[in-house]
């Protein structure tokens, strides 16, 4: 989950991270009044989800607060890559001797947390690492050990940074470390990191994402930012169809069916088993399919909670047909999510037979699962049938589908 860089801010203060003056407008009124407290000159940001804010006009500077109502109105009214702004930060503008990128990241295959630090900041740490690598220090972080002030030390000092700027960078370092540790999150990144020409520092820019699992240690903190338990945010605010498989997902505590992303194919994919629904996801698309959605299910849902997710992946206009796929599963019973979809496909006015491209689900109590998709006529595979070979089925008769409606 995303954090609006307003959000983030909030966080980076809880956590003693040194930031600018400043609050998010909700009205070009609202910019005039945060500008005219600041008292000085003003940046204001569009509050998106997506990157390209400065290249598409989304950043603005303002020397007073009328000049700040009438940037923010400018930024009020512009879209960035199909997003309307949630808000506009206003915060003082800074004179900026030296900037520094300071970042914690997820590395998955490590399975623990990397920092990174350069003092090559304000521009993207990917050009760093390929223009500049000798700027830039990585360490792994340990998931077991309470991370330690002598390891920020070590990565800056690497960069030959000493004194009164060593002094500084510690803290906000091990800070940055610390918060990422003890919030769930998958990124956290400050950039620029400004060294001001009086010597200190502030956090310019920053970005935030929260492991979605995360999300109910954070209650709180979410609670006081304002994000709703429907919120699934990733690079844009969620999709009505998204904040309905949340709330699908949310009938019960018995396993998973929602965690929705929502897409513009026309093939419904009811999918999950961990790292297989992301190759399962693949795998249609490598075929040539378009996927209506990506979903997980899993943990044994309820029946009705597969029942809701497939009307609502039909409701979708354009979705025709629905794939059925998991990896061989031991913990959630095959009969249940069979009775789920049909149940799902039934109550959406639609013939079982016609609708679910194929199902793959081998695992507890199949043989009483596939009893009940014979009886509907729908076409079903064990585990002899691979799931990339599944999902080119599930392809081919999209493609078969479409060549009759023709």
């Amino acid at each position: 989950m995303r954090f609006y860089e307003y959000e983030a801010k909030v966080l980076l203060g809880k956590h003693r991270l040194p930031l600018p003056k400043g609050d998010v407008a909700k009205s070009p009124e609202d910019a005039e009044r945060i500008a005219n407290g600041i008292g000085a000159p003003v940046v204001l940001k569009s509050q998106v989800l997506t990157g390209g804010r400065m290249k598409a006009g989304g950043v603005l500077f303002a020397n007073s607060p009328a000049e700040a109502k009438t940037a923010a109105a400018k930024i009020f009214g512009l879209t960035i890559k199909g997003q309307t702004p949630r808000g506009v930060l206003v915060e003082g503008r800074a004179p900026v001797a030296k900037e520094y990128y300071a970042g914690v990241i997820y590395d998955a295959l490590a399975k623990r947390p990397v920092m990174l630090f350069s003092d090559m900041g304000g521009i993207d740490i990917e050009e760093v690492a390929e223009l500049h690598p000798g700027h830039l220090i990585t360490t792994h972080v340990s998931n077991i050990i309470p991370f330690s002030d002598y390891k920020a030390k070590e990565a800056i000092t690497s960069l030959g940074i000493t004194g009164s700027e060593l002094t500084s960078l510690i803290p906000i370092l091990s800070r940055l470390v610390r918060m990422f540790q003890q919030r769930g999150l998958t990124l956290a990144e400050i950039n620029p990191l400004a060294r001001l020409e009086d010597g200190s520092f502030l956090c310019l820019d920053c970005h935030v994402d929260m492991e979605d699992e995360a999300r109910d240690g954070q209650a709180a903190l979410l609670e006081e930012l304002g994000i709703g338990k429907e919120e699934t945010r990733q690079s844009r605010p969620p999709t009505a169809f998204e904040i309905r498989g949340a709330e699908v997902d949310a009938v019960d505590r018995r396993g998973v069916a929602g965690r929705v992303v929502e897409f513009d194919g026309d093939l419904g994919l009811i999918i999950g088993a961990g790292g297989g629904s992301l190759t399962l996801f693949d795998a249609v698309r490598k075929h040539g399919g378009r996927a209506a959605n990506y979903c997980e299910i899993g943990g044994n849902p309820s029946v009705r909670k597969v029942c809701e997710l497939t009307k609502l992946i039909l409701s979708k206009q354009g979705v025709n047909k629905v794939a059925v796929m998991m990896n061989v599963v031991s913990n959630t019973r095959v009969d249940l999510v069979a009775r789920g979809v049909i149940k799902g496909v039934v109550e959406s006015g639609r013939d079982p037979a016609e609708v679910i491209a194929i199902f793959r689900i081998p695992g507890s109590w199949e043989g009483e699962g596939f009893k009940l998709l014979r009886r509907y006529g729908v076409e079903y595979c064990d585990r002899t049938v691979s799931m990339d070979e599944a999902a080119r089925r599930a392809v081919v008769k999209m493609s078969a589908g479409a060549l009759r409606g023709a």
